[in-house]
C-alpha cells in the first residue's frame, strides 16, 4: 500500500510538472545546443522536435502573406488568395512591384522566414521558418534591415547573442509581436492606431489590458485575446483581406463577467450595445502613447521647398524620398458602421472618378443594417499615382528605384514590370482615404464615455454622417424595418 502511494505521489508530481511546463513554457536551455552561425541553423534544431508546428505555421497568413478574401465584400466566396504580398495600400503601397519583386529585400524584414527576397520563394522549405522572431525572449534577437535574414552585423558587434536567443525560446511576448506590428508601415506608430512601442511600458490609463499588473493593468499578452490554434492567430484586421477567426470582447466579458451588471444605467447601456461596439465607448481617444501617422502624400516626393527638420508631435513631416506626412495623438476617432465586411481597393481596380478620393479601405455597414454597429477608426488620407490612361493605381517601385533617383516616370515603369499592369507613360496623383480599425488602448472603465460626450450638443459623433436625422437622444434611435439586413 505504501509502495502504491509512493508511485501515485510520483505520478501526481510528474503531472503537476507537465501541467506547469505547458502553462509556463518549457525551458529549452538544456535542449538547444549551439553554437549557431545563422538563423536556419537554429530552425533545423527546432525541427527535430517541432516539425508539426512548422508545418502548421506554413499554412498561415503570417507565412504566406495571403489567404482567401473572406473579409472583403463581394469576395467572400472567392478561392483566390490575396494578402500583403499581392495587395496595394496607402503606406509603402506594395511589396511585390518591379522586376522580381525587388522591394521584398526590405519589406521582408517582417516576414517570419528567411530569404524571401524576390518573387520566388520556397514556401515549403521548413528550414526557412524563423522561429526566433516570435519565440526568442532573450539575446536581443534582431533581423537585418534588408535581406530577409538575421542581423549578422549585430552578432559581430556583440549586441545580439544568437545562442542565447535560441536557448530562450518561449511563449511570445508583447515585444515579439510588436517587433512587426508596432513598426508596420516602416517605423514606430505609423500604421495601426494604438499599436506602438509605448505599450511595452504602458500605464493602466493607456491600455488597461496590456499594462502590467504592477501598473494596475491586466498584464495580458497579445495571444490572450488573439487566441491561437495550430499557429493560426485569431483577428480580423481592417487592412487585411483574410482572417481565420475573430476576436470579440465577449470572448472574455460574458456570462458572470458580462459588463454593466452593477451599473445603475444597465438598461440604457444594454440598449446601446445593439448599435454601438464596446470599443466606441471604452476607447475615448486613440494613439495615447505617441502620435500615429494620419496622412502620407507621395505627391510631395523630391520637393525642395519643405524644411526637412520640421516636426509634428516630435515626428518628421517630410522625407524627400517618401513625401509629406501628417500625425495626430490622443485624439477622437472617426466613427463608422461595420457589419463584419470591408470595402477594399484591389490591384487593377479602375478609378471611376479621379476627382474624388479613392477609397482604399472602408468598413461596410449602415444605419439600416441590423448586423452593423458603430466602431472607432483612424481616418487616414494621402496621395498616390494613378495611370492617366488605364485609370488604375500604379504599382511604382520605391525601393532601389524612386528612393534613389526621385524620377516618377522611371519608378512607374520599373514598378509595372512582371505584373501585367503596364505604365502608359502618363500619370496623375489622386487622393486616397482609408478607415483603419482602432481596437487597442482600451481605457479603464472609469474613463468610458459618458452620455454628454456623445449627446446633448456634443460634437464627438457626426450623427448625420452616420445616417441619423440628428442626435438620437432627441430624434430617436434607428428603427430597422423587417427584411432589412
Amino acid at each position: 500500500m505504501k509502495g502504491m502511494k509512493a508511485v501515485m505521489a510520483v505520478l501526481t508530481a510528474a503531472l503537476v510538472l507537465v501541467a506547469f511546463q505547458a502553462f509556463a513554457g518549457v525551458d529549452h536551455s538544456d535542449f538547444v545546443k549551439g553554437p549557431f552561425k545563422e538563423g536556419r541553423d537554429v530552425t533545423k534544431q527546432c525541427l527535430e522536435c517541432h516539425e508539426k508546428q512548422a508545418t502548421d505555421f506554413m499554412k498561415t497568413t503570417h507565412w504566406n502573406w495571403k489567404g482567401t478574401p473572406n473579409h472583403v465584400k463581394g469576395m467572400e466566396k472567392s478561392t483566390k488568395e490575396v494578402g500583403k504580398f499581392n495587395m496595394i495600400n496607402s503606406f509603402c503601397t506594395t511589396v511585390f512591384n518591379g522586376k522580381d519583386a525587388k522591394p521584398m529585400e526590405s519589406c521582408g524584414k517582417c516576414h517570419a522566414g528567411y530569404g524571401w527576397t524576390g518573387a520566388k520563394f520556397d514556401h515549403k522549405d521548413k528550414t526557412r521558418v524563423d522561429c526566433l522572431v516570435c519565440h526568442a525572449t532573450q539575446g536581443n534577437y534582431e533581423r537585418a534591415a534588408v535581406g530577409c535574414d538575421i542581423n549578422m552585423d549585430a552578432i559581430k558587434k556583440g549586441s545580439m547573442d544568437l545562442d542565447k536567443a535560441a536557448k530562450s525560446v518561449g511563449k511570445p511576448t508583447l515585444q515579439n509581436c510588436g517587433y512587426c506590428h508596432f513598426y508596420g508601415g516602416g517605423a514606430d506608430a505609423v500604421k495601426s492606431p494604438g499599436l506602438d512601442s509605448t505599450l511595452l511600458t504602458a500605464s493602466k490609463d493607456q491600455d488597461v489590458h496590456m499594462a502590467s499588473k504592477a501598473k494596475g493593468g491586466a498584464g495580458l499578452l497579445c495571444q490572450d485575446c488573439h487566441k491561437t490554434k495550430d499557429h493560426k492567430i485569431a483577428g480580423a484586421s481592417s487592412m487585411m483581406a483574410h482572417y481565420d477567426s475573430r476576436v470579440n470582447c465577449a470572448d472574455c466579458h460574458s456570462g458572470a463577467k458580462a459588463p454593466h451588471q452593477r451599473s445603475k444605467n444597465k438598461a440604457i447601456l444594454e440598449k446601446h450595445t445593439a448599435s454601438v461596439a464596446c470599443q466606441t465607448c471604452h476607447i475615448p481617444t486613440i494613439s495615447r502613447g505617441q502620435a500615429t501617422k494620419v496622412g502620407w502624400f507621395w505627391s510631395d516626393v523630391g520637393r525642395k521647398d519643405i524644411d526637412p527638420d520640421a516636426e509634428q508631435f516630435d515626428k518628421e513631416i517630410f522625407q524627400k524620398k517618401k513625401g509629406t506626412f501628417k500625425w495626430n495623438m490622443n485624439y477622437v476617432p472617426t466613427y463608422a458602421w461595420y457589419n463584419g465586411q470591408m470595402e477594399r481597393y484591389m490591384v487593377g481596380d479602375k478609378v471611376k472618378d479621379p476627382s474624388k478620393p479613392v477609397v482604399m479601405i472602408k468598413p461596410v455597414g449602415s444605419i439600416n443594417d441590423k448586423t452593423a454597429k458603430i466602431y472607432p477608426y483612424k481616418f487616414y488620407e494621402g496621395s498616390q499615382p494613378m495611370d492617366a490612361k488605364f485609370k488604375y493605381l500604379n504599382t511604382f517601385q520605391q525601393y532601389k528605384s524612386l528612393w534613389d533617383h526621385y524620377d516618377w516616370d522611371k519608378a512607374l515603369k520599373d514598378g509595372g514590370q512582371d505584373l501585367g499592369l503596364p505604365y502608359s507613360g502618363k500619370f496623375q496623383f489622386v487622393k486616397t482615404v482609408a478607415w483603419l480599425a482602432a481596437p487597442h488602448e482600451v481605457a479603464p472603465k472609469e474613463q468610458a464615455l459618458q452620455c454628454g460626450e456623445c449627446h446633448m450638443g456634443a460634437k464627438r459623433m457626426d450623427w448625420k454622417a452616420l445616417g441619423y436625422k440628428g442626435d438620437p437622444m432627441q430624434v430617436g434611435g434607428r428603427v430597422i424595418k423587417a427584411g432589412k439586413k
